[in-house]
Order: C-alpha cells, then structure tokens, then sequence
C-alpha cells in the first residue's frame, strides 16, 4: 500500500504468487520512483477543474492520520505523521477521491481524516488556522460516516456562509466515541463562530439538546489536546 495508508480501500483482490517476495523490492523501487515523480509534478502542476467539470468555489485537500494512543505527540511528529491523500478542484474530482476513502465508521483504532482547503495544513500552528478554533460535536459509534458526509458536503456547497473564515474539518475515529469538528480562521469573532454553530446543527440535523464544544487553537496548544478542557454550549 502507498502513503495513502489504509484510508483507501484495498482494491487489489488478485492472487500473490510465488515470487512475491522477489519482486517486493522492485516493486518498491518502483513505487518510490512513481511517487518521486508525481509528487514533483505535483508541485509543477495546479489542480484545476476538467472540462465540462463543477467548479468548487475552493481546491481542497484530503488528509489521513494514525496514531498510538497515549503516546505523546509534539508538533513535529504529528506532521509526521499526517499524509496528504490528494487533491480536487471540482466536484466530479471529490467524488473520484471520496468514493475510494474508507468511511469513518469503517475505520480502526485512532484515525482522522482531514479535508482543508488547499495550502492549509490540518495543523493549530498553521498560518491561517493560528487565531482560530473548531467547533467539536461528538459522537456516538455508528454516527460518523453519515454526518462527516454531510459536513463536507456542507463545506464543499457554501452553506456555512462566511465568507472565507471556514479552514476545514475533521473526523475523529475513537474507541469510544467519535468526533467530527470544523475549524475556522478568526476565534475571537464570535457573530462568525455562532453562525458556523447554527449551520453546524441544521446541515447535521442535530437534536436541539445536543452538547457542542467550541475551543481555540491558542488553548490546544497550551494543553497540547484538541479535546480537552472545551468550552461547552447547548
């Protein structure tokens, strides 16, 4: 399996041979002479729409990452550890991606997927993401395919409706529970935040009850959590 982890479904269903263990290394070679190189297109090329294509109002980034529970992670190991899957710049190219991604639901142990607008990284010290925060909503088991579909779509349409402030969002896969959050650029303005809130409730179809957490990136820094120590509205 390339970067891409197994956040893609495994579509090779064809039967090993003997000489699997021969031709491993060349495949590997081979794999990273691709990678090398589409990676260094990659920088030469900008992802534009096909033709006769939906135009997204924004390029925008898949993500993956993985981690061992408890392990302490700094910021250079969770850039580390977080894996670009690629990039679309219409809705028939987020289709392509999206319908080869592992649903969260699906997914094992302690996974996130990311999607951010294109030169964002899904990190808190990033530039654009520095004095903001997310807005956190978590999950029962079993919830978080249908609602992580539903907040990119959401995010991918337009519908939280303030203007550029909206970063990107996450699906968290815990053991627990699960966690989707959207992050967003300016923490302070709070008329921005409340109605990112309000659409956040409508697009997922929430229950009037339903606990939502919002936390800057300044305190998840100070805490090094993402989740922890929220301040939690109804």
């Amino acid at each position: 399996m390339n970067n891409k982890f197994d956040a893609l479904k495994d579509d090779d269903s064809g039967d090993h041979d003997q000489n699997e263990e021969n031709s491993t290394q060349k495949d590997g070679e081979k794999e990273k002479m691709e990678r090398d190189k589409s990676q260094s297109s990659s920088k030469r090329k900008a992802v534009v729409p096909g033709p006769a294509e939906h135009p997204l109002q924004y390029n925008y980034t898949f993500w993956y990452s993985r981690r061992t529970p408890g392990r302490p992670t700094s910021s250079q190991s969770y850039e580390q550890n977080i894996k670009q899957i690629g990039t679309f710049a219409s809705v028939e190219q987020f289709w392509r991606f999206y319908s080869h991604m592992v649903r969260p639901g699906d997914l094992t142990g302690h996974s996130d997927f990311h999607l951010f607008k294109e030169g964002i990284k899904p990190m808190w010290e990033d530039d654009a993401n520095k004095n903001g925060g997310k807005w956190i909503i978590r999950l029962r088991k079993g919830l978080a395919s249908r609602c992580w579909e539903n907040l990119i779509l959401a995010m991918l349409g337009e519908q939280f409706m303030v203007g550029e402030e909206i970063c990107g969002a996450v699906v968290s896969v815990r053991f627990q529970e699960d966690i989707i959050s959207i992050w967003n650029k300016t923490a302070s303005d709070q008329a921005t935040t409340a109605r990112i809130r309000d659409t956040l409730r409508r697009v997922l179809n929430l229950p009037p009850n339903t606990i939502m957490e919002y936390k800057t990136h300044t305190d998840s820094i100070k805490d090094n959590s993402s989740f922890r120590n929220t301040k939690i509205t109804l």
